[in-house]
């Protein structure tokens, strides 16, 4: 489990100054950890801080940095520092916070070890073999719910345990590939069969949990190890095609609608650098059975993490305007906790994998603002944008744009960059 230490000292300061801006994203408490390249170089892993990328692969040529997990560091994807475990993760944090620290020697190796930000060419952060997506919010699963049955609108399971499906790992892209609207079939509301480009498509904003370690097959994961099994988080679009969905659904749930993409942040913040901003849950109703309940998750298992969502569409692109918030919402607010989906994932002995991918589900809150996927949005009429274009769902060309800070009492706030795509036109149908 995290815990603070001197990385997370408010008072510390780094010797790159765009580090120490007021309101940057990452600060030197922040250190997230992503793939990256240069044209013609390898990829290799690589830590934000401030507007550069810390390239790991130069500093341990460098000897600032040594040990299994800074080798591990410096493989194309992250799955093999993400094996070693927390505890080799969070000592490489701490070798990278002193050497960029203020008054580091390191200082006189920047142009060697650091990259700016823009040539940087970011990379998946680790291989996905497997990713899940749960439906964590109360409010979400209440607000849609009530169109399906007003007296009983949530799942029956939903406040007994995280309810999730199995989804698809290999059409997860990092930020900033564009999404191709998707072909599929459903039923129009004068019950004709149609099959053609979505007319529905939406966002959900959501939040990355990546799974470091593993478990052997038929091996549960306990809560009170739960959180270890945690390398961090990042910024997820579960991108979903709503007239196909609603059509699939029934009984086996989400299919060809969800498939389609799924984009996630290049940066994955560490469970280290979050510590600061763990905070206590909603008290749950029933209380959790044993299997999903511990001391720290009641106290820890939440995080202080205000999210957003923004649009940004063709017209507002060509007159230079500013993306449009859509959503506004806070993480703590989920009904059940990250370290609850990997105990329950885990409970039949499934074995989670380094790298494998798990999908908060929507991250809506109890205010309208905190609506977090056009569906919900769409209940009271299409959405109005400040240039007075409106939106029922995502056209051709759009751009959605997800951020996210951690802030909380005491600490310094750190940001989750950016998960941003923009909708490009289905693909012509072959006509052989």
């Amino acid at each position: 489990m995290a815990g603070r230490d001197a990385t997370h000292d408010p008072a510390l300061r780094s010797w790159v100054a765009s580090a120490n801006a007021p309101g940057a994203d990452f600060p030197i408490q922040n250190l997230p950890i992503g793939i990256f390249d240069r044209p013609g170089e390898a990829a290799r892993g690589g830590i934000a801080i401030g507007d550069a990328v810390l390239d790991l692969r130069a500093a341990r040529e460098a000897g600032l940095i040594a040990g299994e997990a800074a080798e591990a560091a410096c493989a194309p994807t992250l799955n093999r520092l993400m094996a070693i475990g927390r505890q080799a993760s969070a000592a490489l944090r701490r070798q990278v916070s002193a050497l960029l620290a203020v008054g580091a020697s390191a200082q006189t190796l920047a142009d060697r070890i650091l990259v700016p930000m823009p040539q940087a060419r970011m990379r998946l952060p680790a291989a996905v073999a497997n990713f899940s997506d749960f439906m964590a919010s109360y409010d979400h699963c209440a607000r849609l719910g009530v169109r399906r049955d007003p007296k009983n609108p949530l799942p029956q399971a939903f406040r007994q345990l995280p309810v999730a499906y199995h989804s698809r790992a290999s059409s997860v892209r990092v930020s900033g590939e564009a999404v191709a609207r998707p072909n599929g079939q459903w039923q129009r509301q004068d019950g004709t069969m149609h099959f053609g480009p979505t007319e529905a498509l939406d966002y959900e904003l959501e939040l990355a949990v990546w799974i470091a370690g593993e478990n052997a097959l038929g091996t549960p994961v306990p809560m009170a190890r739960a959180p270890d099994r945690i390398f961090g988080y990042g910024l997820l679009n579960d991108w979903s095609a709503r007239d196909i969905q609603r059509w699939e659904m029934p009984p086996l749930g989400p299919f060809l609608a969800k498939s389609l993409s799924t984009s996630v942040s290049p940066w994955i913040i560490t469970s280290e650098a979050l510590a600061p901003f763990e905070v206590p849950p909603p008290v749950q109703d029933p209380p959790a059975l044993p299997y999903l309940d511990s001391p720290w998750n009641r106290s820890h298992g939440a995080l202080a993490i205000r999210m957003k969502a923004a649009i940004l569409t063709p017209r507002m692109r060509a007159d230079g305007a500013a993306p449009a918030t859509l959503t506004d919402a806070q993480f703590a607010g989920m009904y059940w906790t990250a370290a609850q989906m990997v105990a329950h994932h885990a409970s039949n002995g499934c074995n989670l994998l380094p790298g494998d991918l798990l999908g908060s589900g929507t991250v809506s809150g109890p205010e309208d603002t905190g609506r977090a996927c056009l569906a919900e949005i769409g209940l009271t009429g299409p959405v109005a944008l400040p240039n007075g274009e409106t939106r029922r769902w995502l056209q051709d060309g759009d751009e959605v744009i997800f951020t996210a800070r951690a802030e909380a009492p005491g600490a310094v706030p750190i940001g989750f960059g950016e998960c941003r795509a923009v909708i490009a036109p289905a693909p012509a149908w072959p006509t052989e």
